[in-house]
C-alpha cells in the first residue's frame, strides 16, 4: 500500500502577512504545496490529504485542488479550534489554534495507511520525499510504533530576515531520535547559530539536526495522540497561547518506550517564506530549479 501525504495548511502565516499557502511562487503560479505534491508523487506516495480551515475551502478547491485532478487522489479535512474531545469546551478567550498535533488528528478518519506529515509553506525538496517515501513504503505490513522524521541541518534552514521556529533534535548511535524540543526563536548571531531559552541565547552547531515537521507515522499514532490530548487539555486548556505540538507527542512516545523514531538524512536544503521579505528569494530559487531541469514548467 502506498503511503499518504498529510499537508498542514490551516495556518494563516501571521509573520508572512497572508494566506501564503495560496501564494503563487513558481513560474506558472505554482504554490510551494504544488512542489511538495509533485515530489511526493515522485517519491511513491499514493494520496494527499490537506488539513485546512473551512473559511477558505472555496478558494482552496479552486486555486489548488483542481490542478491535481488526474494526478493523485486528494481529500480535504478541516481544523477548528472548537473540535475538542468530549467533555472539553474551548474557553472564550482562546483564539489561537491548538497546534500541529491537533491538526494531525483531524485526518484520523481518512488515513488508514502509513503517512507523512508536512507543513504547507515549506519547500522541502525532492530528496526529502524520496527518503521518507522509501522508509514508509518498506515498512512491513501491519508494522506499528516505528516512526521517522527527516532531519535537516539547522544551518540550511535559517531565514535571512528574522528568527525561525525549529524542533532541535538529539540522536543516538542507532540514528534514533532521543529528544526534540521546539525552539521558537532561532537566529544566526555574531557568535553563531543560537536559540533563545528564556532570557539567554544558547549556541548550537551548524550541523545540528532540526525537525522541519516532516514526520512519518503509522495509523495507531492517531489513537495515541487522541488519548494524550485529553490529558494535555486538562493541564493547558486555560492557557490561551499553549499549543499541542507534534514533537511533544513524539517525545512522549519515544521517552516512554512506546515507539522509535528514526532520523532520516537528506541532501535537500529547506527554504520557505517565513517572512514577506523571503518571498523573492524563494521565487528566484524555484526559477533556478526549473531552469536546471529539476521541475517541469508548468508543474501540472
Amino acid at each position: 500500500m502506498k503511503p499518504t501525504l498529510v499537508v498542514l495548511a490551516a495556518g494563516m502565516g501571521s509573520r508572512y502577512g497572508g494566506l501564503k499557502q495560496l501564494d503563487g511562487l513558481g513560474p506558472n503560479g505554482e504554490t510551494i504545496m504544488d512542489y511538495s505534491v509533485y515530489d511526493a508523487i515522485r517519491g511513491g506516495f499514493g494520496k494527499v490529504v490537506f488539513i485546512i480551515r473551512k473559511d477558505f475551502e472555496a478558494d482552496f478547491r479552486k486555486l489548488v485542488l483542481a490542478k491535481y485532478e488526474g494526478h493523485v487522489p486528494v481529500e480535504v479535512v478541516f481544523q477548528s479550534i472548537d473540535d475538542l474531545p468530549e467533555g472539553f469546551v474551548r474557553p472564550e478567550e482562546r483564539t489561537k489554534p491548538w497546534g500541529t498535533n491537533h491538526a494531525v488528528l483531524m485526518a484520523k478518519d481518512v488515513v488508514k495507511e502509513p503517512f507523512c506529515v508536512i507543513n504547507a509553506d515549506d519547500f522541502y525538496g525532492r530528496d526529502c520525499f524520496a527518503v521518507m517515501g522509501k522508509f514508509l513504503s518498506e515498512l512491513p505490513e501491519g508494522a506499528t510504533d516505528r516512526y521517522a522524521m527527516v532531519g535537516f541541518r539547522v544551518a540550511n534552514t535559517l531565514s535571512e530576515n528574522g528568527k525561525v521556529s525549529r524542533g532541535v533534535c538529539s540522536v543516538n548511535g542507532q540514528k534514533h531520535l532521543t529528544t526534540v524540543v521546539e525552539r521558537t526563536e532561532i537566529i544566526r548571531r555574531e557568535e553563531g547559530i543560537c536559540y533563545r531559552d528564556g532570557e539567554e541565547w544558547v549556541r548550537i552547531e551548524d550541523n545540528t539536526p532540526v525537525s522541519m515537521n516532516v514526520w512519518g507515522f503509522t495509523p495507531e499514532y492517531f489513537q495515541y495522540s487522541e488519548e494524550y490530548f485529553k490529558g494535555w487539555l486538562k493541564e493547558n486548556i486555560e492557557k490561551p497561547k499553549s499549543e499541542y505540538y507534534i514533537p511533544l507527542m513524539v517525545n512522549e512516545l519515544i521517552n516512554g518506550g512506546t515507539a522509535t523514531c528514526e532520523v532520516l538524512d537528506t541532501t535537500s536544503k529547506w527554504f520557505g517564506v517565513t517572512y514577506a521579505e523571503d518571498r523573492q528569494g524563494t521565487v528566484d530559487r524555484i526559477a533556478q530549479l526549473v531552469k536546471d531541469g529539476v521541475y517541469p514548467s508548468p508543474l501540472f
